[in-house]
């Protein structure tokens, strides 16, 4: 018999055969790291709701344009985007828990002295360079960093999981965050953020392990390697193998750009980073930013189109969960075309769904829509783990950066066109077109072949 203990390789307790080794754990110590990595995401998602609903409040006390705070915001994405991949490298090299409590605290400081501002500029500091460095480093690359070291079973459903507490934190955060735009002020909202996320940081750092050999355990349902697992000296086996493949202990920036040459001799690399700067443009860039000033145009209070955001958030984190548990089911290339797809129609009639009042109309509109908001992440992540293999983290980071530039090119670009016309319409309908042109891009990449991966520092073309 093995004497690996069973919660190492993923085996049910009450599953198991009873032996005469003691108490056992009932739960492995991976569900505890993704419970905290949830609760870190919560956090770190309070201000990805509060630019929508403080934008107002900021332009009727200081005059500033659309344009200006829409620039703010998409400093803080590109930040958010290219923070990314250099922090999946920080986390393989100083380990998850560190970076995670400095991008927290560095969210909590942004946010906090947001409350001292005055001038324009010193808004571009705080919603843009910090909390954008902070979000950047827990964006949704920790997620799939998270399921890649500390499952090899559910993946999938891991991420989306994580995922959904992007949408939680927002859930969690938006109603109070507009309730107290409204009264006593925004600056009260802007403390609630800085709370959220500074509130985190000592579960941080007492419960989230860096890796399975922190604890002396195999990645959640990992197997033993071969007949050695059956050897007694086998029980030393579980801190050699927690350490996943994360490729050379290398400078951490050295690293993520090198990884970055690897990939960008993949096609597959291009199609998932131009369907995914897609996907940000029509989330964090367009619903994100500018639905409750676009609902405010049309007569709706800020509160009850913040309301629907929540909606939602709600049904963000049961389509992402779900999506999850499609991705280990089914081709994620399909999932993701037809995710895309959706939300081009969703996108396409919203113009007519806008109203002083909400519809039942808008109400199909916002549930159709959260189910599909950040659904792509799961199967997004599952290619770049098939394609990229040890490298597969870091390579989503680069694609989320891709995600993020495509979401600030939208804030500011919707932002302008809001000045120079007076309405968001022309860049509804623009996104419903992109949208489109995802769905035939994510369609048509290729099923990877052979199993060749980047780890070994080449990457294969044909592997698109």
């Amino acid at each position: 018999m093995s004497t690996l203990p069973d919660e190492a390789a993923g085996i049910p307790v009450d599953a198991a055969p009873a032996g005469p080794r003691g108490p056992r754990r009932r739960l492995h110590p991976a569900w505890t790291v993704a419970a905290v990595a949830f609760l870190a995401l919560v956090g770190a998602a309070g201000f990805r709701a509060a630019p929508g609903v403080l934008m107002v409040p900021l332009q009727q006390e200081f005059g500033w344009s659309t344009t200006v705070l829409s620039a703010a915001v998409s400093i803080n994405l590109v930040l958010f985007g290219l923070t990314a991949p250099f922090a999946a490298a920080l986390m393989e090299r100083f380990g998850v828990r560190a970076v995670t409590a400095t991008a927290l605290v560095l969210i909590g400081m942004g946010s906090a002295l947001t409350v001292l501002v005055n001038q324009s500029w010193q808004i571009l500091l705080t919603w843009g360079l910090l909390i954008g460095l902070g979000t950047g480093s827990m964006a949704l690359v920790f997620a799939a960093t998270i399921a890649n070291t500390w499952f090899t079973r559910s993946r999938g459903l891991v991420i989306g999981i994580l995922t959904a507490g992007s949408a939680a934190g927002q859930l969690v955060f938006l109603p109070f965050i507009a309730l107290l735009a409204q009264d006593p002020g925004w600056r009260q909202a802007s403390l609630l953020i800085a709370a959220g996320a500074l509130a985190v940081v000592p579960l941080v750092l007492k419960f989230l392990k860096n890796s399975p050999s922190d604890v002396g355990v195999l990645p959640y349902g990992a197997e033993p390697a071969g007949a050695e697992a059956s050897k007694p000296e086998a029980a030393t086996a579980p801190a050699a193998a927690a350490v996943p493949e994360t490729g050379p202990r290398t400078n951490a920036a050295i690293r993520a750009l090198q990884v970055l040459r690897r990939a960008s001799k993949v096609r597959t690399f291009w199609a998932l980073a131009a369907g995914f700067a897609i996907c940000g443009a029509t989330t964090n860039g367009l619903i994100g930013t500018h639905f409750i000033p676009s609902a405010h145009d049309h007569g709706m209070p800020e509160t009850t189109a913040a309301g629907l955001l929540a909606v939602v958030g709600i049904f963000d984190i049961i389509g992402t969960i779900a999506s999850g548990w499609l991705t280990d089911r089914f081709n994620p290339r399909i999932l993701l075309a037809v995710y895309y797809q959706f939300r081009g129609i969703g996108l396409l009639v919203l113009p007519l769904l806008l109203n002083a009042e909400v519809q039942p109309s808008m109400i199909v509109f916002v549930v159709i829509y959260g189910l599909d908001w950040v659904a792509t992440v799961p199967p997004t992540a599952a290619i770049c783990r098939e394609t990229f293999g040890a490298d597969g983290s870091v390579v989503f980071g680069w694609v989320f950066a891709a995600h993020q530039l495509g979401a600030a090119a939208a804030a500011i670009a919707a932002g302008a066109l809001r000045d120079a016309t007076g309405h968001y319409t022309y860049a509804w309908l623009g996104a419903a077109a992109m949208c489109t042109i995802a769905a035939v891009i994510s369609a048509t990449i290729r099923r990877h072949k052979g199993g060749a991966e980047t780890k070994a520092g080449k990457a294969e073309p044909a592997a698109a």
